[in-house]
Protein backbone atom coordinates (compact mmCIF):
# COMPACT_ATOMS: atom_id res chain seq x y z
CA UNK A 1 0.00 0.00 0.00
CA UNK A 2 1.45 3.41 -0.95
CA UNK A 3 2.44 5.97 1.65
CA UNK A 4 -0.29 8.45 2.52
CA UNK A 5 0.24 12.19 2.94
CA UNK A 6 -2.12 15.03 3.82
CA UNK A 7 -2.38 18.49 2.32
CA UNK A 8 -4.23 21.46 3.78
CA UNK A 9 -5.32 22.89 0.42
CA UNK A 10 -8.07 21.37 -1.78
CA UNK A 11 -6.86 18.75 -4.24
CA UNK A 12 -7.27 19.31 -8.00
CA UNK A 13 -10.62 18.00 -9.20
CA UNK A 14 -9.06 16.16 -12.14
CA UNK A 15 -6.03 13.89 -12.62
CA UNK A 16 -2.86 14.96 -14.45
CA UNK A 17 -2.45 17.93 -12.14
CA UNK A 18 0.16 18.23 -9.42
CA UNK A 19 0.01 18.74 -5.70
CA UNK A 20 2.90 20.05 -3.61
CA UNK A 21 3.66 18.82 -0.12
CA UNK A 22 5.19 21.63 1.93
CA UNK A 23 6.24 22.36 5.50
CA UNK A 24 6.24 19.48 7.98
CA UNK A 25 4.57 17.15 5.47
CA UNK A 26 7.36 17.73 2.92
CA UNK A 27 9.99 17.14 5.59
CA UNK A 28 8.26 13.93 6.64
CA UNK A 29 8.08 12.71 3.05
CA UNK A 30 11.61 13.69 2.04
CA UNK A 31 13.66 13.21 5.21
CA UNK A 32 11.71 10.65 7.26
CA UNK A 33 10.01 8.41 4.70
CA UNK A 34 12.64 9.14 2.05
CA UNK A 35 10.30 9.04 -0.93
CA UNK A 36 11.94 8.85 -4.33
CA UNK A 37 11.09 10.21 -7.76
CA UNK A 38 8.75 7.77 -9.48
CA UNK A 39 7.42 6.31 -6.22
CA UNK A 40 3.64 5.96 -6.04
CA UNK A 41 1.98 7.70 -3.07
CA UNK A 42 -1.52 8.59 -1.90
CA UNK A 43 -2.56 12.13 -1.03
CA UNK A 44 -5.68 13.32 0.78
CA UNK A 45 -7.07 16.59 2.07
CA UNK A 46 -8.81 15.13 5.13
CA UNK A 47 -12.22 16.18 3.78
CA UNK A 48 -13.00 13.27 1.48
CA UNK A 49 -10.70 13.99 -1.48
CA UNK A 50 -8.36 11.10 -2.18
CA UNK A 51 -5.75 10.89 -4.92
CA UNK A 52 -2.84 8.74 -5.97
CA UNK A 53 0.09 9.56 -8.16
CA UNK A 54 3.85 9.47 -8.63
CA UNK A 55 6.46 11.62 -6.97
CA UNK A 56 7.77 14.04 -9.58
CA UNK A 57 10.42 15.86 -7.54
CA UNK A 58 11.79 15.74 -4.00
CA UNK A 59 13.27 18.59 -1.96
CA UNK A 60 13.39 19.18 1.79
CA UNK A 61 10.74 21.90 1.60
CA UNK A 62 8.66 20.77 -1.37
CA UNK A 63 7.68 17.36 -2.70
CA UNK A 64 5.73 17.44 -5.97
CA UNK A 65 3.29 14.64 -6.77
CA UNK A 66 1.84 14.15 -10.26
CA UNK A 67 -1.71 12.87 -9.77
CA UNK A 68 -2.96 9.87 -11.71
CA UNK A 69 -6.47 9.64 -10.27
CA UNK A 70 -8.66 11.69 -7.95
CA UNK A 71 -11.82 10.65 -6.12
CA UNK A 72 -14.09 12.24 -3.54
CA UNK A 73 -15.36 9.76 -0.96
CA UNK A 74 -18.64 10.49 0.87
CA UNK A 75 -18.58 11.22 4.58
CA UNK A 76 -19.63 8.26 6.74
CA UNK A 77 -23.25 8.19 7.85
CA UNK A 78 -24.30 7.84 10.56
CA UNK A 79 -21.36 9.54 12.22
CA UNK A 80 -19.68 7.90 15.19
CA UNK A 81 -18.58 10.25 17.97
CA UNK A 82 -16.28 9.49 20.89
CA UNK A 83 -16.70 11.59 24.02
CA UNK A 84 -13.43 10.89 25.83
CA UNK A 85 -13.03 12.03 29.42
CA UNK A 86 -9.72 13.72 30.18
CA UNK A 87 -7.38 11.28 31.91
CA UNK A 88 -3.99 11.43 33.57
CA UNK A 89 -0.77 10.63 31.77
CA UNK A 90 -1.26 9.76 28.15
CA UNK A 91 -4.25 7.48 28.59
CA UNK A 92 -6.70 9.81 26.88
CA UNK A 93 -4.22 10.37 24.05
CA UNK A 94 -3.88 6.61 23.54
CA UNK A 95 -7.66 6.41 23.25
CA UNK A 96 -7.71 9.25 20.71
CA UNK A 97 -5.04 7.58 18.58
CA UNK A 98 -6.72 4.19 18.53
CA UNK A 99 -10.18 5.66 17.97
CA UNK A 100 -8.93 7.53 14.91
CA UNK A 101 -7.44 4.36 13.45
CA UNK A 102 -10.76 2.61 14.10
CA UNK A 103 -12.74 5.18 12.13
CA UNK A 104 -14.30 7.58 14.64
CA UNK A 105 -15.71 10.73 13.00
CA UNK A 106 -15.58 13.20 15.88
CA UNK A 107 -13.74 13.34 19.20
CA UNK A 108 -15.03 15.41 22.10
CA UNK A 109 -12.75 16.06 25.10
CA UNK A 110 -14.85 15.81 28.25
CA UNK A 111 -13.81 17.32 31.56
CA UNK A 112 -15.82 14.97 33.72
CA UNK A 113 -16.32 15.51 37.44
CA UNK A 114 -13.77 12.81 38.28
CA UNK A 115 -11.21 13.70 35.62
CA UNK A 116 -7.77 13.96 37.22
CA UNK A 117 -6.44 15.90 34.27
CA UNK A 118 -7.92 19.40 34.04
CA UNK A 119 -8.03 21.76 31.08
CA UNK A 120 -9.87 24.36 33.15
CA UNK A 121 -9.77 25.68 36.70
CA UNK A 122 -12.08 24.17 39.29
CA UNK A 123 -12.15 27.04 41.75
CA UNK A 124 -14.00 26.49 45.02
CA UNK A 125 -15.93 29.20 46.81
CA UNK A 126 -17.38 32.43 45.46
CA UNK A 127 -14.44 34.59 46.56
CA UNK A 128 -11.94 32.30 44.89
CA UNK A 129 -13.99 32.15 41.71
CA UNK A 130 -14.22 35.93 41.59
CA UNK A 131 -10.49 36.37 42.14
CA UNK A 132 -9.64 33.86 39.42
CA UNK A 133 -12.25 34.99 36.93
CA UNK A 134 -10.06 37.32 34.90
CA UNK A 135 -6.77 35.46 34.76
CA UNK A 136 -8.43 32.06 35.04
CA UNK A 137 -10.39 32.51 31.85
CA UNK A 138 -7.26 33.33 29.89
CA UNK A 139 -5.34 30.41 31.37
CA UNK A 140 -8.26 28.04 30.75
CA UNK A 141 -8.55 29.13 27.13
CA UNK A 142 -4.81 28.67 26.56
CA UNK A 143 -4.80 25.27 28.25
CA UNK A 144 -7.83 24.11 26.30
CA UNK A 145 -6.40 25.33 23.00
CA UNK A 146 -3.14 23.51 23.72
CA UNK A 147 -4.99 20.31 24.56
CA UNK A 148 -7.16 20.45 21.44
CA UNK A 149 -4.10 21.15 19.30
CA UNK A 150 -2.30 18.17 20.82
CA UNK A 151 -5.24 15.84 20.19
CA UNK A 152 -5.60 17.21 16.65
CA UNK A 153 -1.97 16.38 15.92
CA UNK A 154 -2.47 12.84 17.21
CA UNK A 155 -5.60 12.52 15.04
CA UNK A 156 -3.77 13.73 11.94
CA UNK A 157 -0.90 11.27 12.32
CA UNK A 158 -3.20 8.36 13.16
CA UNK A 159 -5.44 9.16 10.17
CA UNK A 160 -2.43 9.05 7.85
CA UNK A 161 -1.39 5.71 9.33
CA UNK A 162 -4.90 4.35 8.75
CA UNK A 163 -5.20 5.86 5.23
CA UNK A 164 -8.36 7.73 6.10
CA UNK A 165 -10.01 10.05 3.59
CA UNK A 166 -11.83 11.98 6.33
CA UNK A 167 -10.08 13.45 9.35
CA UNK A 168 -12.08 13.29 12.59
CA UNK A 169 -13.02 16.63 14.10
CA UNK A 170 -11.62 17.44 17.55
CA UNK A 171 -14.01 19.80 19.28
CA UNK A 172 -13.56 22.24 22.12
CA UNK A 173 -13.76 20.64 25.58
CA UNK A 174 -17.28 19.79 26.69
CA UNK A 175 -18.86 19.92 30.12
CA UNK A 176 -21.50 17.44 31.26
CA UNK A 177 -24.25 19.97 30.49
CA UNK A 178 -23.06 19.98 26.87
CA UNK A 179 -23.44 16.21 26.66
CA UNK A 180 -26.91 16.45 28.19
CA UNK A 181 -27.91 18.96 25.52
CA UNK A 182 -26.59 16.68 22.79
CA UNK A 183 -28.22 13.48 24.04
CA UNK A 184 -31.72 14.24 22.78
CA UNK A 185 -30.64 14.45 19.14
CA UNK A 186 -28.26 11.50 19.08
CA UNK A 187 -28.02 7.83 19.93
CA UNK A 188 -25.88 8.30 23.05
CA UNK A 189 -24.36 5.19 24.64
CA UNK A 190 -22.61 5.69 27.97
CA UNK A 191 -20.06 3.03 28.92
CA UNK A 192 -20.77 2.01 32.50
CA UNK A 193 -19.47 -1.28 34.01
CA UNK A 194 -22.54 -1.65 36.26
CA UNK A 195 -25.09 -1.29 33.43
CA UNK A 196 -27.42 -4.21 32.86
CA UNK A 197 -27.45 -3.88 29.06
CA UNK A 198 -24.50 -5.04 26.97
CA UNK A 199 -23.23 -2.97 24.07
CA UNK A 200 -22.89 -6.17 22.04
CA UNK A 201 -26.66 -6.72 22.40
CA UNK A 202 -27.56 -3.18 21.36
CA UNK A 203 -29.15 -2.86 17.92
CA UNK A 204 -27.71 -0.10 15.77
CA UNK A 205 -29.62 0.89 12.64
CA UNK A 206 -27.29 2.03 9.81
CA UNK A 207 -30.25 3.84 8.25
CA UNK A 208 -30.74 6.02 11.33
CA UNK A 209 -28.97 9.31 10.49
CA UNK A 210 -28.48 10.31 14.12
CA UNK A 211 -24.93 10.38 15.48
CA UNK A 212 -23.89 7.39 17.54
CA UNK A 213 -22.19 8.98 20.55
CA UNK A 214 -20.01 6.82 22.82
CA UNK A 215 -19.27 8.36 26.21
CA UNK A 216 -16.19 7.12 28.09
CA UNK A 217 -15.53 8.22 31.65
CA UNK A 218 -12.24 8.96 33.45
CA UNK A 219 -10.14 6.67 35.66
CA UNK A 220 -12.51 6.94 38.61
CA UNK A 221 -15.60 6.31 36.53
CA UNK A 222 -18.53 8.56 35.75
CA UNK A 223 -20.04 10.25 38.81
CA UNK A 224 -23.57 9.12 39.81
CA UNK A 225 -25.10 12.54 39.23
CA UNK A 226 -23.57 12.65 35.74
CA UNK A 227 -24.99 9.22 34.92
CA UNK A 228 -28.42 10.33 36.12
CA UNK A 229 -28.30 13.53 34.10
CA UNK A 230 -27.30 11.70 30.93
CA UNK A 231 -29.94 9.01 31.39
CA UNK A 232 -32.64 11.62 32.03
CA UNK A 233 -31.59 13.30 28.77
CA UNK A 234 -32.10 10.09 26.79
CA UNK A 235 -28.72 8.34 26.92
CA UNK A 236 -28.48 4.57 27.39
CA UNK A 237 -26.04 2.97 29.83
CA UNK A 238 -24.23 -0.05 28.40
CA UNK A 239 -21.36 -2.28 29.48
CA UNK A 240 -18.73 -4.06 27.44
CA UNK A 241 -18.47 -7.24 29.49
CA UNK A 242 -17.75 -8.53 32.95
CA UNK A 243 -14.37 -6.81 33.32
CA UNK A 244 -13.54 -3.13 33.79
CA UNK A 245 -11.38 -1.64 31.05
CA UNK A 246 -9.07 1.34 31.36
CA UNK A 247 -10.28 4.63 29.94
CA UNK A 248 -7.63 4.25 27.23
CA UNK A 249 -9.05 0.95 25.97
CA UNK A 250 -12.80 1.18 26.66
CA UNK A 251 -13.52 3.59 23.80
CA UNK A 252 -11.60 1.68 21.12
CA UNK A 253 -13.17 -1.61 22.27
CA UNK A 254 -16.63 -0.07 22.04
CA UNK A 255 -15.86 1.42 18.62
CA UNK A 256 -15.01 -2.03 17.29
CA UNK A 257 -18.45 -3.27 18.31
CA UNK A 258 -20.16 -0.20 16.86
CA UNK A 259 -18.31 -0.67 13.55
CA UNK A 260 -19.72 -4.20 13.33
CA UNK A 261 -23.20 -3.07 14.40
CA UNK A 262 -23.30 -0.34 11.73
CA UNK A 263 -21.92 -2.62 9.02
CA UNK A 264 -18.71 -0.64 8.64
CA UNK A 265 -16.70 -3.79 9.23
Amino acid sequence: MPLHFLVDAPLPARPDGTVVLTGAEAHHAAAVRRVRVGERVAVGDGAGAWASGEVESVAPKAVVVRLADVAVLPAPSPRVVLVQALAKGDRDELAVQAATELGVDEIVPWQAARSVSRWAHAARGSAQREAMRGEGRGEDAARSAKGVARWSTIVREAAKQAHRAWLPDVTAPAATRDLVARASGARMLVLEPTASARLSDTTLDPADPRDVVLVVGPEGGIAPDELTALQDAGATLVRLGDTVLRTSTAGPAALALVNVGLGRW
